[in-house]
Formats: structure tokens, sequence, C-alpha cells
């Protein structure tokens, strides 16, 4: 058996959704590098009997090692470390030096604020250095400590001498991931991770398939003594892809092989990236002037003109490092006057055709691709919803078109189900690969 893992998101605003989690995923993420089996994430709020009864859940499911977010701050509604404590039947106690070390951090920030109470920061000050004897510290990012509790042999607490080792870190993203690697570095981290078992896990990603044709595929995989026992297999519809994850220990790699092989045989068409590489990478790499067995492709830079997605296939093609080598602008053109005086598109053409019509679309990319001297355009123009839609043209209904200089310009019309946050990324991530279908297909200047 593998160590076992749970992760305990803390905090009220994170329960109630006025804040995302985004430490639970990037933990899970980094566990699975360290081959521990993740198996529960559970978020709380600032309700210390409700984080003692996911600690216990946890230990009475077997889990080896617990890592929790949030709820080391200074306030009244910190209350982790002390539940932690107490779960592991270990005192509290005040570090002088540790308080010494966060005063010093805190000084600095003192000075912005001119009627600051000193000795209310000195005492929020000792309530962060308050912490479970035998505690492993883990030096402030911000000004709380993290920490790791392994369980008290000698007077064990509702965890159980052989209970889980707790690794508490902070709330905020930018102090929890630095973090992470003192925690590993910590003699009781490493010893609680001693038995995690080495996975290898891989990434297909297919576009233009429903997520139903690949549950046909894992049958036909196992009518064909396709071993799927040795694989654990998940798919997921992400951003209108469907992306299939799988797991194994490496002795199966001829079995994941061969998994591999019969999706790129049923599904040649739609399976774009074998690697884990996203449509993002894949435009970007293009447009960088990727290296191909034959030599390599031309660099390309690359304008947008957008309507109904308001700038967010601008918002993808920026979203990489880097992206300045090849993205040149974007216009949002949202009314017609705009798509007129800012695009160049002829009013005829909108009085003719409408605003969400094919005309238009192509337009707006070769205005953009002109406008902003790029190599390639982009238009994206579409009734959204939840209004506006009419029988001839309903909510949903998305024109792109992308030119690309001495090639002919690509074309599509679709009509995306959801509501409108559906409607804008589908149809972003519809436009984003029709750049790459451009860009591959493009023959070199």
């Amino acid at each position: 058996m593998s160590v076992r893992a749970g992760i305990v998101v803390t905090g009220t605003e994170v329960l109630t959704g006025r804040v995302s989690d985004r430490n639970g995923p990037w933990l899970a993420e980094r566990l699975r590098e360290l081959g521990v089996e993740l198996a529960y994430t559970t978020i709380v709020g600032d309700r210390p009997e409700d984080m003692r009864a996911a600690l216990a859940f946890m230990a009475a499911n077997g889990i080896d090692i617990v890592l929790t977010s949030g709820g080391l701050g200074p306030t009244a509604d910190d209350m982790t470390a002390a539940v932690v404590g107490g779960f592991q039947g270990r005192e509290m106690v005040l570090d002088e030096d540790l308080a010494e070390r966060i005063a010093q951090i805190v000084r600095p920030l003192m000075k912005r604020w001119a009627n600051i109470d000193p000795e209310a920061i000195a005492a929020a000050n000792r309530k962060q250095a308050t912490i479970p004897r035998g505690a492993t510290v883990l030096e402030p990012v911000g000004t709380a400590p993290g920490l790791v509790v392994a369980p008290n042999h000698e007077t064990p607490g509702v965890g159980g001498s052989g209970g889980p080792t707790v690794v508490v870190l902070p709330g905020p993203p930018r102090e929890l991931q630095p973090m992470w690697a003192q925690a590993l570095a910590s003699d009781a981290l490493r010893a609680a991770l001693v038995g995690a078992t080495v996975y290898a896990q891989h990434t297909l990603r297919l576009f233009g398939i429903p997520e139903s044709e690949i549950a046909e595929t894992l049958r036909v995989a196992e009518r064909e003594g396709v071993e799927l026992d040795r694989l654990e297999v998940t798919t997921c519809l992400k951003r209108g892809e469907v992306e299939i994850v799988t797991r194994y220990e490496p002795d199966a790699q001829e079995t994941y092989d061969a998994f591999v092989a019969l999706v790129a045989d049923r599904h040649a068409d739609t399976l774009f990236s074998r690697d884990g590489s996203t449509v993002d990478d894949q435009v970007a790499a293009l447009l960088r002037g990727a290296q191909d067995p034959g030599g390599s492709s031309p660099a390309r830079t690359i304008a947008t003109a957008e309507s109904c997605t308001g700038g967010l296939l601008a918002a993808r093609l920026t979203e990489l490092a880097g992206s300045s080598d090849y993205f040149r602008g974007a216009i949002v053109a949202y009314s017609n006057d705009a798509k007129v005086t800012l695009a160049g598109v002829e009013r005829e053409l909108i009085e003719t055709h409408g605003a969400v019509s094919a005309e238009v679309a192509r337009a707006l990319a070769n205005d953009a691709r002109n406008a902003l001297g790029a190599d390639i355009g982009v238009g994206i123009t579409g009734v959204a919803g939840p209004g506006g839609g009419t029988q001839e043209k309903p909510v949903g209904l998305v024109w792109l078109s992308v030119a690309l200089a001495g090639c002919e310009p690509l074309l599509r019309s679709i009509n995306l189900p959801g509501g409108r946050a559906d409607v804008r990324e589908r149809a972003t991530t519809i436009a984003m690969h029709m750049v790459r279908r451009a860009l591959s297909d493009s023959p070199a200047p």
C-alpha cells in the first residue's frame, strides 16, 4: 500500500465560494510527483469542531499525511495550529525565538500606519508563535510560520500514536508554495513519506469529440485485451477539450503504450496532444517557429479582433511568458460602431449581413492582421447571450475566421450550448485550435 494523504483546506471564505481554492489542486499535484496517493480533499470553515472532525475522519481512514492550508494568521478565527496541536496530543507553547523572528518581519510594515497599536501587534506575533510542543517550524514566507506536527507517541491525541503526520501551511498561495520546499526538507515529513510509490502519469488531449466516445474506446480496449486494470484512467471535459489522464506504475509501461496506440488509431483526427502539451503551448511554439524533423516552421506574429469573446482570446495568447515575441495586439470591437471605427469593418457589410456573420468574421480577421501588422489575424463574432438571439441567429451562434498571409482563410460557424460564460470560453478554445490548424498546415513564406 502506497503512502496515502488527505488535504484539509480551511477558511469560511473558501467554503462559501467567495474565494476559489487554489491550494488544494496545487498540493495534489505535488503529492502526485512524490508518489503519494491522495485519498481525500475537504474544505471546512473557520470552526474548530469542523476542523477536528476532518482530521479525525482522515485518521480513521488510514491517512498517513494530512496537509492543511489556512488558519495561521494573527486573528481570533485563525485556529489551525491549536486544533492540530490538540489533535496530536501536543501542548501549545510559545516559541520566543520564533516570536522575535516574526516581529522582525512585521516591524518594517508597522511604519506604514502611524496609529497602529504596538501592543496589539506584539500579541498577534505571540499568537502566531504559539505552536505545538515538538513541532517542526517552517520559517515564515509572509508572517505566518508553517508546521510539521508528527503524532505524539508518549501521550497520543485524537489521531492516536500511529496517526497521520500533519503539515500545517498558510492560506495565501504566494506563501504556501515556497514553504512546501521547507516541509519536504523536514525530517518529520521525510519519515512519513517512506514507502511512497513511484508513478508515471501522462496526458492525452483531444478536440472535437464527445467524452462518450472515449468511454466506448475504453470498452474497445478491454475487448482487445488491453489490461486497463493496470492503468488508472480518468477523463475530463475541460475548456471544450477531452483530457485523458493515465497514471500507472512503471512496469505497466507496455500496457500504457498499447492504450495510446489504440486511442491514436481510433481518434487520429481529434488527438492533438500525446505529450500533455496544451493547445496554448502548441500555438505558442508554432508562432515562435517550432522545430520539427524536417527543419523548422517560420516564426509568425498574431493579432485578434474580438466581439463576443471580449478579449478572452487575446488573454489566452498572452497568458504564457514570452508572448511578446509573437503577439502584436488586440481589438475588442463589441459594438457595431467599434467594428467600423476600430477594426475597419465596412458599415455596409454589417448592414447587409449582420454583425454575426461569416462576412464580418472574415473582415475582422483581415482587418486585425492589417491594422496591427501581424502575419495572422483572428476574428470572432457571435451571440453569447442570454439575450440578443433571434430565430435566424440564436444565442450560442459564433462565427470565427483565421486569416494567414498567403493562405486561404479559415472560416467556421458553430452553435455552442451552455450559458454566456460557456459560449465565450468554448469559442476561445475553438479559435485556438483554428490557429493551430492554420499554422500547422501553412507553407513557409
